[in-house]
């Protein structure tokens, strides 16, 4: 299995090294790994979503005038 450090999957996932250190400490990389203090992740994983933002869904009646 090839790996990549923090810096390159933040460059492949346009995020910051320090949001991909936390993913890693989160546990939520599956795969990724601590060796001698640096984080390895599996290259062909992807992003894991961002739990910062939620989709909006309108309620039908929120616009509605009466």
């Amino acid at each position: 299995m090839d790996y990549m450090t923090l810096k390159e999957a933040a460059e492949k996932w346009g995020v910051t090294p320090r949001r991909v250190n936390y993913y890693c400490a989160a546990g939520r990389i599956p795969g990724a790994v601590k060796m001698a203090g640096v984080w390895l992740l599996p290259k062909e994983i992807a992003k894991p979503a961002d739990r910062r933002y939620k989709k909006q869904v309108k309620n039908e009646n929120e616009n509605s005038v009466g």
